[in-house]
């Protein structure tokens, strides 16, 4: 893995006529990464089959890189992910035939968020009990608060939306 200027500092040389200063302690170099922190990114057709399979990326993914995720972290993580490419097919499709899907993962969290190019900002609205849809993003909200995560709508340079949940990876 290459450093990318992380390590120590350079020391200071002494003048050639003075007497060198006494060498402070080195500031300690920040850590290396961990073997799983890394961002990845894959993008996917705007269609139903696209749901499980980003589930099912999302999960291997976190898998193969060994991420230290509790089974409940992971179950609530990929229904993040399956309400946030169910949304874009449901809702975006037709300004945004394709999706993106990236999840980055830190020492102490482990962020996921789909992107699409349809520039209209959901909301979660309090959906009526009598419908059977609506409760995706509220959903999301409320998966993410109980990990004490946070989750937020962005606008995207291209003038599409990024919507985007980020869980600790130890309890809050």
């Amino acid at each position: 893995m290459e450093n990318h200027g992380r390590g120590s500092d350079p020391r200071p040389e002494g003048g050639r006529d003075d007497p060198p200063d006494p060498a402070p302690d080195p500031a300690p170099a920040p850590p290396d990464p961990l073997p799983y922190e890394g961002v990845w990114r894959f993008t996917a057709s705007a269609v139903d089959a696209s749901v499980p399979q980003a589930r099912h990326a999302v999960r291997d993914l976190l898998f193969r890189q060994g991420v230290p995720l509790s089974d409940e972290l992971l179950q609530g993580l990929l229904l993040i992910v399956s309400e946030l490419v169910t949304n874009v097919v449901r809702h975006a499709v037709l300004l945004s035939p394709t999706l993106a899907v990236e999840v980055a993962v830190g020492a102490e969290w482990v962020r996921v968020s789909v992107e699409d190019n349809h520039p209209y900002r959901p909301t979660a609205l309090v959906a009526d009990h009598d419908e059977t849809g609506g409760r995706g993003l509220l959903l999301v909200r409320e998966v993410t608060r109980e990990a004490g995560g946070v989750c937020d709508v962005e606008h995207t340079a291209s003038g599409g939306k990024v919507i985007w949940a980020a869980l600790p990876l130890k309890p809050a």
